[in-house]
């Protein structure tokens, strides 16, 4: 039996609170590497022309209530 599966199958057995709150945690630790990703785009200035573009829009009336 490989790794996985066997995760797999010892997952199947959380109970419903164990369950979620792996699913909380495993979503933050998969969420990690983007999100260092988005800080080190936005120090860069990767973002700006983006946001740049966006509050133009926003002072033209061009945005609207989500």
């Amino acid at each position: 039996m490989g790794k996985i599966a066997s995760l797999e199958r010892e997952i199947e057995r959380f109970s419903a609170e164990k369950l979620a709150s792996f699913r909380s945690r495993f979503a933050e630790f998969d969420a990690s590497p983007w999100d260092h990703q988005i800080e080190r785009d936005v120090a860069a200035g990767r973002l700006d022309r983006f946001a740049n573009e966006a509050l133009t829009d926003l002072r033209a009336g061009n945005g609207r209530a989500l």
